[in-house]
């Protein structure tokens, strides 16, 4: 194995220890700011949220002070404000420039301000930013990732950026995949272009955004090759190299994983990818695991995680293959070195760990060791890559993680499966997570393409699951009647506990009464990505209480719209983002068929109090 690094960045971290009740390690996590954010919703209201942070204490509250013109701050509340991490404040003049900031209050003693939001004066009634984009020519924005790459607390956006693509089973060449960090304001920080030998597609760049090494900045993973161009303008390998077939397929040539700098965009470590290709024909075939494919369709299935495999310190993981020969590669940035940690290979069809890959994957701690697992699908890989069990429920396009039954112990892994030739089954099922026991499946012999999972009506405990023909499932399979015919994604939006629906340009509400859907936000001039798919360029919580934002593109391409809530709430939860099970699933969202994230607590209805979580949190000086 060969390794190139560049020399790394030294920083100095500033540490602050989280202290909870448990025995297990401490996980390092990223330095956010108070992410305080307003907005004005004309008629001189304005409202006002901020991150309830992962280190603060149940019984923090706040103060709020606000600004206007060239006067001194004043304090917003009478009362600290106790119930909730947002505050509308009314007859606010527009016509000055406005700032606020937010002070916590930790055993009675008021701490330093956080981030100060100014409003300009006039500033329009939107409950959204605009990013401006600087597209290379021919290409428009698809998914992406958020990091903070300078240290501040806040975060950069990493924008893939797409040009012509092909799927896996199509031909053609294809344009080179290309990565673009902004900040919010739209300045451009870096752009990297994978260069001609790596094929543009939805199944072929898998792209790990996570401060791998603890220095408080993240980094960027993915698979790169023979042409590829860092950030700084450097080429890694050998650029006049070209292994694009007749069909356009790549299925010749060095491939390789590097390790980008997320201030500069410049490679700082590249290495042999884990696993090669092997024979071509050996990573499943058309029918599933009998057959082979010669074409390269099934042997350039890519999937990536992040997960917190001893339990303190991040681990990429880039992975290949689920149709039939599945191979996971574990790998350590730390200290200026990338080195490989495990690797898990099923090696042949005949393997029960075969087959049973998805289009997307989910990392959580399944076994409450404090260690993260990968459920990969219809199985799953312990912390030590060791198999930890194998359903056999086969390969899907979905699968979602979280403690979706309160009244059983742990978490349940649900998903929704293909029929293949050789494969049949239930299409869909909930296992636990733990164990991989099955607690129910679905209709047999059914193929089903689509699922979702989530609390939309609180008359039955925990949440609920669709997809297929067979209509909405309560926690434990029990059929309730009509499903929303929407299956792509969740949000939280509004006030209450209960979760969304996200699909397209539109956000909607489950109206469980009455079986139907009602729209909460459209969004016009803006788009969704990947064709039926209907996912979001983003959704996560990216600033502002933990409800959660959403990105998408314009319908021209040369901007991207954040949207927020402005929608009241009576709960307070520590930001989302510092839950690690719902921030590693921000990391995994652009793979594959994008899912979802989802909390390790049961977040809905009737829920208990989440417990705080047990991270240290480290930032960049």
């Amino acid at each position: 194995m060969k390794i190139f690094l560049n020399k790394a960045l030294k920083l100095t971290l500033i540490i602050t220890v989280c202290v909870t009740a448990t025995a297990f390690a401490q996980r390092q996590m990223e330095y956010l700011n108070r992410g305080l954010v307003a907005v004005n919703q004309g008629g001189g209201s304005v409202f006002l949220s901020w991150r309830m942070l992962g280190t603060e204490p149940d019984n923090v509250t706040y103060n709020l002070y606000h600004k206007a013109g060239g006067k001194p701050a004043v304090k917003v509340n009478a009362k600290p404000l106790a119930a909730a991490t947002s505050y509308t404040q009314q007859k606010v003049d527009s016509t000055v420039a406005n700032s606020w900031f937010v002070k916590a209050i930790i055993n009675g003693k008021e701490e330093a301000a956080g981030n100060t939001y100014t409003l300009n004066a006039n500033a329009p009634a939107q409950a959204y930013w605009n990013l401006p984009l600087k597209n290379p020519k021919g290409y428009i924005p698809n998914d992406a990732s958020v990091g903070d790459l300078d240290g501040d607390g806040q975060y950069e956006i990493i924008l893939h950026q797409t040009g012509r693509g092909r799927d896996n089973s199509s031909a053609g060449i294809t344009d080179p995949p290309v990565f673009q960090a902004y900040k919010l304001d739209g300045t451009l920080l870096w752009e990297i272009n994978l260069g001609h030998n790596i094929r543009e597609g939805a199944h072929y760049t898998q792209f790990m955004v996570y401060d791998l090494d603890g220095d408080g900045i993240a980094e960027l993973a993915c698979k790169t090759a023979d042409g590829t161009v860092d950030g700084k303008g450097k080429v890694i390998g050998d650029s006049t190299k070209r292994y694009a077939n007749a069909q356009g397929r790549i299925l010749d040539g060095p491939e390789y994983f590097t390790i980008f700098d997320g201030r500069t965009g410049a490679a700082l470590a590249t290495t042999d990818y884990i696993p090669a290709r092997g024979n071509i024909g050996g990573w499943g075939g058309r029918g599933g695991n009998g057959g082979n494919d010669n074409s390269g369709n099934r042997v350039d299935r890519f999937l990536a995680c992040v997960a917190y495999l001893d339990g303190m310190h991040p681990s990429v993981i880039m992975c290949r293959g689920y149709y039939g020969r599945t191979v996971l590669a574990a790998w350590d940035w730390r200290g200026g070195k990338l080195t490989s940690r495990w690797v898990f290979d099923t090696k042949d069809g005949a393997n029960p760990y075969s087959g049973m890959g998805n289009h997307n994957l989910t990392v959580a701690d399944v076994d409450a060791d404090g260690k993260d697992e990968i459920v990969y699908g219809s199985m799953c890989v312990d912390d030590n890559g060791k198999g930890l069990y194998t359903t056999g429920l086969r390969h899907g396009d979905a699968v979602h993680v979280s403690d979706m039954d309160p009244s059983r112990p742990g978490l349940e892994v649900f998903g929704v499966h293909e029929i293949e030739e050789k494969t049949k089954g239930a299409g869909s099922a909930m296992y636990d997570a733990r164990t991989g026991e099955i607690l129910w499946q679905g209709d047999p012999d059914m193929d089903v393409g689509r699922g979702m999972s989530a609390d939309i009506d609180p008359r039955y405990a925990g949440v609920e699951q669709w997809g297929g023909a067979e209509g909405l499932k309560t926690a434990k399979g029990e059929k309730i009647g009509a499903a929303p015919r929407t299956v792509n994604f969740g949000i939280w939006w509004d006030g209450d506990l209960l979760r969304e629906l996200l699909d397209g340009n539109r956000i909607m509400k489950w109206d469980y009464q009455n079986s139907k859907i009602d729209n909460l936000l459209v969004a016009d001039g803006y788009q969704s990505n990947n064709g039926s798919k209907s996912t979001p360029t983003l959704s996560a919580d990216l600033f502002g209480d933990w409800r959660e934002e959403v990105i998408l593109r314009a319908a021209d391409n040369q901007s991207l719209r954040i949207y927020t809530t402005t929608i009241p709430t009576q709960y307070k939860f520590r930001t989302l983002m510092h839950d690690p099970q719902y921030r590693l699933s921000i990391a995994w969202q652009n793979v594959g068929y994008n899912q979802p994230p989802y909390t390790s607590f049961f977040l809905g209805n009737g829920m208990k109090a989440p417990v705080k979580p047990n991270i240290v949190i480290l930032k960049s000086k």
